[in-house]
C-alpha cells in the first residue's frame, strides 16, 4: 500500500489536523515522485535487521540514523520543537525520514507553490530532495521516526 497525499487548504486551525480541502483533491506517488518525492514500505518492526532496508541504505549511500520519539514526556522542549518542525524550510541534503511508530504529516510545496500533505504511518520511508520547500507536523498520536543520512 501506498502512501496517502493530497493538496491542503489554506486554514490556519491546527496543524494536526488533516486539512483536505473539500472536496478532497488527492496528489497521486507519480506527481510527488516528479517533485523528487521516493516512497519505500518496509516492515519497521525489525527496521533493525531489515535486509531490505540496508539494501536502500546501501544503494542511497545513507550510512548515518538517528532515532527520535516525539512525545510529550520523551522529547525536550515538545511544544517548542513542535513549532520549529512546523517552520517551512529547505535543506542542503535529501531529508530521509522512517517512521517506526506512530503516524505523522510531512507538507511540501509543488511547482506552483501549492502545499502537499502527505501522510505517514509505521514504515512509511520517504526521502525529499535536497533544495524542496517542507514542513513536518503530527497528527494527534505518537511518533518515533528515525532520519537517515
Amino acid at each position: 500500500m501506498g502512501i496517502e497525499a493530497w493538496y491542503m487548504d489554506t486554514s490556519d486551525e491546527d496543524q494536526r489536523q488533516p486539512h483536505k480541502l473539500k472536496p478532497n483533491q488527492p496528489v497521486s506517488l507519480e506527481t510527488l515522485k516528479n517533485l523528487g518525492v521516493i516512497h519505500w514500505k518496509l516492515n519497521a518492526d525489525i527496521y533493525d535487521d531489515d535486509p531490505e532496508l540496508q539494501l536502500i541504505r546501501k544503494e542511497q549511500g545513507y550510512s548515518y540514523m538517528d532515532i527520535i520519539t516525539v512525545e510529550k514526556n520523551t522529547l525536550p522542549n515538545y511544544e517548542e520543537m513542535l513549532k520549529v518542525f512546523y517552520q517551512e524550510h529547505i535543506h542542503l541534503d535529501d531529508e530521509i525520514r522512517y517512521i517506526l511508530d506512530g503516524q505523522a504529516y510531512f507538507d511540501v510545496r509543488d511547482k506552483e507553490d501549492r502545499w502537499i500533505r502527505i501522510a505517514m504511518r509505521k514504515g512509511d520511508l520517504i526521502t525529499l530532495p535536497a533544495g524542496i520547500y517542507h514542513r513536518f507536523t503530527l497528527d494527534e498520536t505518537l511518533l518515533v521516526s528515525t532520519e537517515l543520512h
